[in-house]
């Protein structure tokens, strides 16, 4: 019980981080956030595939800072259940302080302040939009983000279209010669190094690494066919884990290249951890559109560098879990994950006044023009009063409606429109009600 109180100053700013992004700040009316601690026997999260004695049970698989899994996640999705309409994605909340998390069933994160909230955002994505990874080495790749045919992509209505042409459905130009996740304790005794076959027919090339347990820049030395890439770690990172990025807009040449990772100081060793590298390589701007906010069919290379497609090239935090935002298709995917769960009409009702005038009323999600506080996008509600099937015009955009004493079957159409959804095939972002009066009000 001693940590109730960090608990939910965790939870809160995670809540915080989390509703006030600007990716979830537009569904923000759709979310309600429940927080209910559970005391345990021993804080922290377990590692070696050894679980701490908490109800949860959530561990690490080895030592690195990647999934965080849960030993009884049933106690979790049972609890979830208990609490009803109050609990759709259960999320689970490690005590501590290092890179961790999973999306699914359930969600997991941890309370690291570089990271809890980052990883929250990927993994609430794969739990509620039901998507899998965009990243390279993984295996999960499904959902509204992924294709596994160039030409067979379901993001068309997000792709640019010249006018008068056909949206261009050919995929980016690109090769990932090299990928990896060793998960090793670096050692002063010998450099991890690698060695991979460039084609040398690409124009420029990425090099992605993650480094957990290295805080200083004089603590690694990382070496690319012996140049020194004057890798800086992220400020105040302390031991836990980033992602880095190194772009060269110059080719490979053709033949055998090399990557070093080099520890300098021996006092990190058992801590200092090499999570992943990967080398990526890009065709000319013409064949691979770098520019941010392009929507396209990107090549995504999995574990087993077998091919699936993406809708931009980083431009989304299921491919870059440091990135703050969605792709479009994926928030498109947000909204109709959760407008699948609710109606746009909180409340209809009708009453009748002292002069025996018939009101109705309708309460809204508080969207567009009922939000507390604007957003950029453009959206808004189209409301539709009706009497036995017959439009009434007078009372277009109206939520309380006086009709006198005339009886019939009243209905009001309710029509939300965003530029965040393109789409809607199931009618999500519409919903109705009716009432059929039968006689005047006494």
């Amino acid at each position: 019980m001693s940590e109730r109180d960090k608990f939910l100053e965790d939870a809160m700013r995670l809540v915080t981080d989390l509703s006030a992004n600007q990716t979830f700040a537009t569904v923000r009316p759709l979310l309600n956030f429940w927080a209910i601690f559970s005391p345990s026997q021993e804080s922290g999260v377990g590692i070696n595939g050894q679980a701490k004695r908490t109800p949860f049970g959530l561990y690490r698989d080895g030592t690195e800072l990647r999934g965080l899994y849960a030993n009884n996640s049933d106690v979790a999705l049972m609890a979830c259940a208990s609490l009803g309409n109050k609990c759709n994605y259960a999320i689970i909340l490690g005590n501590d302080p290092l890179y961790g998390g999973l999306g699914g069933e359930y969600t997991t994160t941890t309370a690291s302040f570089a990271n809890g909230a980052l990883v929250l955002r990927h993994e609430i994505g794969h739990s509620i939009i039901e998507i899998g990874e965009e990243y390279d080495g993984g295996f999960a790749y499904f959902g509204v983000n992924a294709a596994h045919n160039p030409s067979a992509v379901t993001w068309t209505h997000w792709l640019e279209q010249q006018e008068g042409q056909a949206s261009t459905l050919g995929a980016q130009r690109s090769v990932m010669p090299m990928q990896e996740y060793p998960w090793t304790l670096l050692n002063k005794t010998e450099p991890w190094t690698f060695s991979f076959l460039s084609s040398g027919n690409y124009a420029r090339y990425l090099i992605k690494f993650s480094l957990s347990g290295l805080p200083g820049r004089d603590d690694l030395t990382i070496l690319f066919d012996g140049v020194d890439l004057q890798w800086m770690p992220r400020k105040d990172i302390g031991v836990d884990r980033w992602h880095y990025d190194v772009y060269r807009d110059t080719p490979l040449s053709a033949g055998v290249h090399e990557i070093s990772f080099v520890l300098k100081n021996g006092e990190l060793e058992g801590t200092a951890q090499l999570c992943s590298v990967e080398i990526l390589e890009y065709g000319t701007e013409d064949e691979f559109n770098t520019t941010p906010g392009h929507y396209g069919v990107f090549p995504t290379f999995s574990m087993d560098n077998e091919t699936s497609y993406r809708p931009t090239n980083d431009d989304c935090l299921m491919r870059s879990v440091t990135k703050p935002n969605f792709c479009k298709v994926c928030l498109e995917g947000l909204w109709l994950s959760l407008l699948k769960r609710v109606d746009l009409i909180d409340d209809f009702r009708t009453t009748c006044g002292h002069n025996r005038e018939r009101t109705f009323e309708v309460n809204l999600v508080p969207l567009a023009e009922f939000r507390d506080s604007p957003v950029s996008s453009h959206e808004s509600y189209r409301i539709t009063w009706l009497r036995d099937e017959e439009v009434l015009p007078q009372f277009t955009g109206m939520t309380r409606i006086d009709v006198g004493d005339e009886t019939g079957t009243y209905r009001v159409d309710v029509q939300f429109s965003t530029e965040e959804v393109r789409m809607d095939e199931d009618g999500l972002l519409a919903a109705t009600r009716s009432y059929t009066v039968t006689q005047t009000c006494p």
